[in-house]
């Protein structure tokens, strides 16, 4: 709550919006959070945003299991967090540009005109991980959108900066769970609506 923010959907998708009062914080985030969507609470908000938006006892019994099950939501490491340091932002935003450029912190600081331990301090301080950590969750987030736009896995891959498709393939599957090759596929054990990418800007 209190939050200024703004959506951007990539490739086809069916969205649903739920919104639950400012005082009503199931997980205690002080931040945006992307959540894994199991199947029950993929049906949980489908259910909660069809029809009229009425407090029947049904509809509030919805809603209270809804709160439980976002309590069980495990969170999702789609988390990209932006820097204020201008240096640290040249930086980043180089990269932004381009996720498959392969030039190490040594290089990219002299074009920020900062040294690289200094960079290396700032990824830490302001971004909470490692210049490696964080060009990895940027790849990731671009190869995310990439493959809700129907790219092939491959080209995705080597747009992104992998050194081979074998790579970015290990690459998401450890941070995600399935493969790219399923990510827009429907399975049974994972709802589509939960491997579509929204942009918070």
């Amino acid at each position: 709550a209190g939050c200024v923010h703004a959506h951007r959907a990539h490739g086809h998708l069916d969205l649903h919006l739920l919104g639950l009062p400012a005082d009503t914080n199931p997980l205690g985030l002080d931040a945006p959070t992307v959540l894994a969507v199991s199947p029950l609470l993929r049906e949980l908000i489908l259910a909660c945003t069809r029809g009229p938006l009425d407090d029947t006892p049904e509809r509030l019994r919805l809603r209270a299991v809804l709160l439980d099950q976002l309590r069980a939501s495990p969170q999702q490491a789609v988390q990209l967090p932006a820097p204020t340091d201008p240096r640290l932002a040249a930086v980043c935003d180089l990269l932004r540009r381009d996720p498959a450029d392969p030039r190490g912190l040594a290089a990219l600081a002299v074009i920020a005109g900062a040294g690289e331990r200094t960079l290396s301090r700032l990824f830490r301080r302001e971004l909470g991980m490692t210049f490696p950590q964080w060009r990895t969750q940027l790849r990731l987030y671009h190869a995310l959108r990439m493959l809700a736009d129907d790219l092939p896995v491959t080209t995705v891959a080597h747009r992104c900066g992998w050194s081979s498709t074998s790579a970015f393939i290990d690459v998401f599957r450890r941070a995600f769970g399935y493969t790219p090759g399923v990510h827009n596929r429907p399975r049974q054990d994972e709802p589509m609506a939960a491997r579509r990418v929204g942009e918070p800007l």
